[in-house]
C-alpha cells in the first residue's frame, strides 16, 4: 500500500509537523467536520477514541487511507477541552496546578476497503504548583488558544511539567510511535 494516497483528517498544524518528523507527508489535508461534544458521562479516554474514529469515517476518500486523531485532556473523569476564553484557560490551569492529569489521543487509520485500525495512547503528567502570577503570565502569551487543557507542552508550558510518564508527542497531539506502527502495519510506511 505504499502508493495508496494518505489523507490527514485534521486541521492541526502540530499534527502535520509531527508527521514530518517521521517522514510522513500526507497527500492531502482534509479536516473532518464533526461534533466534538462529549456524550453524557463519557470518559476522557473514550471520547478521544470515539472522535478519532468518527473523524476517520467522516472524510470522503475513495481509494485512499485516512488518518485521524483527537486529543483529550482529562482530570479524573472531567474533560478539559479547548478554552473558550482567557478566563476559562485560567480555570483550567488552576485545576491542573500541582496535580496529575492525563492526555489521551485516539488515532484511527481507515483503509481503502473501509477497515479501521485504531490505537489509544495515554500519557500522565503532573504540573508544579502554579502561582497566580505564573498562570496570568502564561495566559497573556495566548499560547493556550486552541489547545486542549489550555496549554501547549511544546511551548512555554513545558516549564510547568514536573513529571511525565508516556509519550511526549502524544501530549503535543499525535503519538508518533503508535502512528508509525499503524502505517507500517498496513505496509504504507517502510521500516
Amino acid at each position: 500500500m505504499p502508493d495508496t494516497p494518505l489523507l490527514l483528517a485534521s486541521a492541526s498544524p502540530r499534527r502535520l509537523e509531527l508527521l514530518a518528523r517521521i517522514g510522513v507527508v500526507p497527500d492531502r489535508v482534509t479536516p473532518a467536520d464533526v461534533d466534538e461534544t462529549p456524550l453524557k458521562a463519557e470518559l476522557p479516554r473514550l471520547l478521544a477514541r470515539r472522535l478519532a474514529e468518527t473523524k476517520a469515517r467522516a472524510v470522503e476518500a475513495p481509494g485512499a487511507m485516512v488518518l485521524a486523531a483527537d486529543t483529550v485532556v482529562g482530570v479524573g473523569r472531567r474533560i478539559l477541552g479547548k478554552p473558550a476564553d482567557a478566563e476559562e484557560a485560567r480555570r483550567f490551569l488552576t485545576l491542573l496546578s500541582g496535580r496529575r492529569h492525563q492526555v489521551h489521543t485516539g488515532v484511527a487509520l481507515r483503509l481503502p476497503d473501509g477497515a479501521l485500525r485504531q490505537r489509544l495512547v495515554s500519557t500522565t503528567l503532573a504540573f508544579q504548583r502554579l502561582t497566580d502570577q505564573q498562570i496570568n503570565a502564561y495566559v497573556e502569551t495566548g499560547e493556550w488558544q486552541g489547545k486542549a487543557g489550555g496549554y501547549a507542552i511544546q511551548g512555554r508550558a513545558e516549564m510547568f511539567v514536573r513529571f511525565l510518564s508516556g509519550s511526549h508527542s502524544n501530549v503535543v497531539g499525535l503519538p508518533l510511535f503508535e502512528t508509525a506502527q499503524l502505517l507500517r502495519g498496513c505496509g504504507w510506511l517502510r521500516p
